[in-house]
């Protein structure tokens, strides 16, 4: 049997690793020690836990493309092929706001997309998502970062695709994790052409602000807008990542 889990399998791992995230220490040799301590704890425990074959899902028809109106009064989905069938289109995201925190953009209820990179949920809010496609194959570009994945054709687009792990969390990617992923979406990021690599569409989500561990202080990972406490995942600034995506910097900016 193969062993498919991922220093994320355990809630304790991904709050610490999180919270990591939001802290900003001020020292960057404290940030290097607390994401050793935290690949430490996880590494052990994977170590001592059974083996768990993970099925791969079998590979889903392509859906008809669904308009943007759809997305009014828009119910909360589960299930890959919904996801996949509802989003697999060009939307028409709110204009970018930079200069304004995420937090100020939301209305005090809004909808979220989950999904999953190498057992790490992120999440996107609905009005800064810019459609969802299924992962074929890519064409390198040479002089690119590790991050950058290649280009898709997609109806006659070039899409950007980000290989997902090596950005958000570089510190971790190695040949063990490279052989877990299993890339099979492309989340797209607001009116731009970057898109984001995913293992697995989760489900969307009407979240409350209070619902968000917003993050206080401004610095690295300007992406990372909070983290969702019951759902133990990472909300996404999509705007902040396509400024950072469009300078070729990496997840710490």
């Amino acid at each position: 049997m193969n062993n498919k889990q991922t220093p994320f399998a355990n809630e304790d791992v991904v709050e610490a690793y999180l919270d990591g995230l939001l802290s900003e220490p001020q020292n960057p040799a404290d940030i290097t020690a607390n994401t050793a301590r935290l690949l430490e704890e996880a590494t052990r425990q994977l170590q001592t836990s059974h083996e768990v074959d993970t099925p791969i899902a079998p590979p889903l028809p392509r859906d008809e493309a669904v308009t943007a109106d759809s997305l009014e009064a828009l119910p909360q989905l589960s299930g890959e092929a919904a996801l996949l069938e509802q989003f697999d289109q060009v939307l028409e995201p709110v204009p970018a706001a930079p200069a304004t925190r995420l937090q100020d953009q939301l209305d005090n209820k809004f909808q979220a997309l989950f999904f999953e990179v190498a057992g790490l949920t992120l999440a996107v809010p609905l009005i800064t998502l810019g459609g969802i496609h299924r992962l074929e194959k890519t064409g390198p570009l040479f002089g690119k970062p590790p991050w950058f994945k290649g280009v898709m054709l997609h109806r006659k687009q070039k899409l950007n695709v980000v290989d997902t792990a090596i950005w958000v969390m570089p510190e971790k990617y190695d040949q063990n994790l490279a052989e877990k992923l299993h890339y099979q979406y492309l989340i797209m990021l607001g009116d731009s052409p970057w898109g984001l690599a995913s293992d697995k569409l989760v489900n969307t989500v009407t979240l409350t602000k209070d619902q968000v561990k917003w993050r206080e202080v401004t610095g690295k990972r300007p992406w990372l807008a909070g983290m969702v406490k019951d759902k133990m995942c990472a909300l996404v600034n999509v705007y902040q990542l396509i400024s950072m995506l469009n300078q070729g910097l990496g997840s710490q900016g």
